[in-house]
């Protein structure tokens, strides 16, 4: 299978380096020292056992006109950076080529094929205007969730922390062959790809933790054990964790775990640093609309009240603004 891995960083790394391993035709579309690193050297791979795996035949381009159309292309980017790749990226496209969305958040395709009264509309906060559902024809999109954790530890070199499962599935739910065939390419690889009938529920039960315990860390720079053993910010995150159930409950999600449960989850992580905190951190755009401002504007479509998360975004905002303007970083250093 010709698979492009657009996003070279920890998890594209991960992804392509195990895939080219399993024989499958690997290309990273990858920029500046990543993209001189893979072509000189390959992918390598520290594993979470301290072992090294070496991907040679790989091979890596700047340009997407410079790759040929692909079987499968994996979007590995944040979400608010699918944007910037149109309309280069419909140069690695073919008649039949699929898009896989290994991206955090609500997916601005949510509403393709979802059966019922939204069916095709539109999401502002993660499509504004429509553009990226105009360069990525929906019959293309095979829905994804990410599991593992892992680092880019310096170019062509990812560390994996822990993790190896991608759950796939069609918007529609439907066990089709090119799904079949991707997931079982993924299993050659040495990872768990299993098909989802339900892949906006899987989304969710990420989402659930991600778009409270992301932004509350941003702003108070806590980690997640932390955030779930103080009480007043469990509780906090509890909150906006109902709030967002009953948005979810509204569009026909079933949650297969309780609440206390997922933030039982989140708390046996441990001393971790959420993606939006290790954000803030570098002083790097934020995952706020997709993590976030998405579950306010489906509270709004559906008419679900959605107080606590608003308020949150709406501080969130304002610490994503002033960074911006200040073109600066929010770190907490120890008194000298």
């Amino acid at each position: 299978m010709k698979i492009a891995v657009v996003g070279a960083g920890a998890i594209g790394g991960y992804l392509g380096a195990r895939l080219a391993l399993a024989g499958e035709q690997v290309t990273f579309i990858a920029r500046r020292k990543n993209l001189e690193a893979i072509n000189a050297h390959g992918f390598r791979l520290i594993l979470e056992d301290g072992s090294l795996a070496h991907a040679r035949d790989v091979r890596a381009v700047e340009r997407y006109a410079d790759a040929d159309p692909q079987d499968a292309v994996l979007l590995t980017v944040k979400a608010h950076q699918v944007r910037d790749l149109l309309p280069d990226l419909r140069a690695l496209f073919g008649p039949q080529t699929m898009v896989v969305t290994m991206i955090n958040g609500v997916p601005w395709w949510y509403f393709h094929k979802l059966a019922g009264p939204y069916e095709g509309r539109r999401l502002d906060s993660v499509d504004p205007g429509g553009a990226i559902a105009a360069h990525i024809e929906p019959e293309r999109i095979i829905g994804s969730v990410v599991y593992p954790a892992a680092e880019l530890v310096e170019p062509g070199v990812v560390r994996v922390i822990e993790g190896n499962r991608f759950t796939l599935g069609e918007p529609d739910g439907s066990r089709s062959e090119r799904i079949e065939a991707l997931s079982q390419a993924m299993i050659r690889a040495g990872f768990k790809a299993p098909v989802s009938k339900d892949i906006r529920g899987e989304i969710w039960v990420k989402l659930w933790g991600n778009l409270s315990f992301n932004p509350i860390s941003a702003l108070t720079h806590a980690m997640l054990e932390d955030i779930c053993r103080f009480p007043p910010t469990r509780a906090l995150a509890a909150r906006m964790m109902a709030e967002a159930q009953a948005v979810a409950e509204a569009l026909g999600v079933r949650f297969k775990i309780g609440l206390e449960q997922r933030i039982a989850g989140a708390e046996a992580v441990g001393a971790h640093k959420t993606s939006m905190l290790q954000d803030v951190e570098a002083g790097r755009a934020l995952e706020l609309e997709a993590l976030v401002g998405a579950v306010v504007e489906l509270g709004r479509i559906t008419g679900v009240p959605t107080p606590t998360i608003e308020a949150i975004y709406a501080a969130v905002q304002l610490l994503q603004r002033t960074l911006q303007a200040q073109h600066g970083r929010l770190q907490i250093q120890p008194l000298a």
